[in-house]
């Protein structure tokens, strides 16, 4: 037996990426020792789909952790290394505080001391301990 009905197409369902997870032993590390909330892709623009490596948004402070800096990684091609001056200087027009740090130093002491400060809301003419650390 035929019919005459005409076979309907499924539609395709996109698939989304995975999620990177919120919550990690930065976020967690920062609770547990500023004892203050930083929240993992932070997205501070309104417009715009700039997200924050990490943020503490109650004192406007964001964490950029720039990869590659050894192996020519995006943040030092020349567009990615524009782009980025575009969303840090865009964030520090709206009030953030945008401090940059590799992987290797993300969990160090130095950071967080460095948070810590930013925090307080203390400035120092001395050269932080976390400068030390890169050169």
């Amino acid at each position: 037996m035929k019919t005459n009905q005409t076979p309907t197409k499924r539609k395709k369902t996109q698939q989304k990426k995975p999620q990177p997870p919120k919550s990690d032993f930065f976020t967690t590390l920062c609770r547990s020792d500023l004892k203050e909330e930083c929240i993992k892709e932070f997205k501070f623009h309104p417009t715009r789909k700039w997200r924050f490596d990490y943020a503490i948004p109650e004192h406007k402070i964001a964490i950029e952790v720039e990869g590659g800096v050894w192996t020519g990684g995006r943040h030092t091609s020349p567009k990615g290394f524009l782009n980025d001056m575009e969303k840090y200087n865009t964030a520090t027009l709206m009030g953030w505080r945008v401090f940059r740090t590799i992987p290797d130093l993300l969990h160090t002491n130095a950071t967080l001391q460095l948070l810590r400060e930013a925090i307080a809301g203390r400035s120092t003419d001395s050269p932080n301990e976390f400068f030390v650390h890169i050169m």
